[in-house]
């Protein structure tokens, strides 16, 4: 039976990336974000109070329900020892992933400096000028402004996944995170990947940093945001000048929470 993992964190943090690096092991599987998190709280909403279902189901069924969803989506996966499930949305699960799989899971959470994640979104929109993505409104698309304001909202892509990051980070499940900064992933991927093997109590692997191969060209031409999910052969830092203005790379480079260790028990790879 496969033990199961997951890959949650911010967005343009590095998720791709490290499913990209894990899949070259041969006992992992791993990808980009999977439906198998939708499924589950679509599956439970039809059987949640006030649905015509709600009847038909006790505790017990809801769960052998959510158990099913896992085990149909990677039956093809089986042989693999292990195997890692992406969704920004399962940090702000951790109660049901622990009612499924116990302790036994571990959840790797990618993190990056906020204004670094709103610049990456933003060359992306500026490489595609003829592109209008399904990732902004028309309203949100006046400006870097309300491009930013609208992706940091609560519904927004990267506010959605910072208020369940944050979730998960002060919960009571935080023994179970390993958060991942993005620069040191890219600069240091060697030591960040013996890391994370240690923490997930898997014996070690050597992976290379010089051809890792992953991209989901067809995924991201259907959102309109081409090279969303291109992962570059050669993991390397590369530093360059943010396009924010500098007002806004201020703003959100506070938002980075998990610089403060206080009241949680999640471990870190991070600079300090």
């Amino acid at each position: 039976m496969s033990q199961y993992h997951f890959i949650s964190g911010l967005p343009r943090s590095g998720s791709t990336l490290l499913a990209g690096i894990l899949r070259q092991n041969s006992s992992f599987h791993a990808a980009m974000s999977s439906p198998v998190a939708g499924l589950m709280n679509g599956t439970l909403e039809q059987m949640a109070a006030g649905s015509e279902f709600h009847a038909f189901f006790d505790d017990v069924k809801r769960k052998q329900m959510c158990q099913a969803i896992f085990s149909a989506y990677y039956s093809e996966h089986q042989e693999k020892h292990v195997i890692f499930d992406t969704n920004r949305i399962w940090s702000a699960r951790m109660h049901q992933l622990v009612e499924l799989f116990g302790r036994n899971f571990k959840m790797i959470c990618c993190v990056r400096n906020p204004a670094w994640i709103m610049d990456s979104f933003e060359r992306i929109y500026r490489k595609n000028p003829f592109e209008y993505s399904r990732m902004y409104s028309p309203q949100m698309r006046q400006t870097v402004y309300s491009r930013c304001e609208g992706m940091m909202s609560a519904q927004g892509v990267v506010g959605s996944a910072w208020t369940a990051l944050k979730e998960a980070y002060y919960g009571e499940f935080s023994e179970q995170l390993l958060l991942v900064d993005y620069d040191l992933l890219v600069s240091q991927p060697e030591q960040c990947l013996q890391l994370l093997y240690q923490f997930i109590e898997e014996p070690s692997f050597t992976h290379d940093f010089e051809h890792v191969e992953y991209q989901e060209g067809e995924f991201d031409a259907q959102l309109g945001a081409k090279g969303l999910h291109t992962v570059k052969k050669k993991v390397a830092f590369s530093p360059r000048r943010s396009i924010l203005p500098p007002d806004l790379y201020e703003k959100y480079s506070e938002m980075a929470f998990w610089q403060d260790t206080t009241g949680t028990s999640a471990s870190i790879i991070s600079p300090k």
